[in-house]
């Protein structure tokens, strides 16, 4: 089929990548179709795979592209010294970061199991490197004796876990502002691994 009048692949990309993550995030991967992804673009349904080889292809990469830019700005962000800092660091990345994009965190989570075992080994990669760096963290302050952790592992993923939920309850406007939030989960994180 012809591309529609006036698409242009740098636009209509993008354009379908935002699609998929609306209606995957909305209605969940396996009930969309690639009609209604074309539809939601305004293109016909042959010309998506102009862009993509398949339905699969565009859960991985929108799942792809979130952990790089997690790890990414994780990397960035300035880490104070000390492990008490550090997690508190952590804390505060954690939350902001998956606030300012609740529905890639949506897909992130509730979507692997609708990967492929060859992107499903992939994305978990990715997940193992961002949870290594929690989990370098705690490790750093049991060693200090400022952190009493029996497995660090098991906290790591509690950790990630009790923060991504953030997104499932806050909406700004509410009765707390995300400030007070972040102070309240950071005092919850700290007791969590306190001496």
């Amino acid at each position: 089929m012809a591309r529609t009048q006036g698409s242009h692949s740098d636009i209509t990309g993008p354009r379908i990548q935002a699609a998929a993550l609306k209606l995957f995030a909305q209605h969940g991967y396996a009930a969309v179709s690639m009609r209604q992804i074309a539809k939601e673009v305004g293109v016909q349904a042959g010309a998506l795979y102009n862009y993509t080889p398949d339905k699969q292809s565009m859960l991985f990469r929108l799942m792809k592209t979130h952990m790089v830019d997690l790890l990414t700005a994780w990397e960035e962000s300035e880490s104070p010294e000390g492990p008490l800092e550090q997690l508190r660091h952590f804390t505060r990345f954690h939350i902001r970061f998956h606030r300012e994009r609740p529905e890639e965190v949506f897909i992130a989570y509730m979507e692997l199991r609708n990967l492929s075992p060859e992107n499903f080994a992939e994305i978990e990669a990715l997940r193992g490197q961002y949870e290594n760096a929690l989990e370098t963290i705690l490790k750093a302050g049991v060693e200090a004796g400022q952190f009493h952790v029996p497995d660090t592992k098991i906290a790591t993923l509690a950790v990630i876990a009790m923060l991504t939920g953030v997104n499932t309850w806050y909406r700004a406007g509410g009765r707390l502002s995300l400030d007070e939030v972040e102070a309240i989960y950071w005092d919850m994180v700290r007791k969590s691994v306190a001496p």
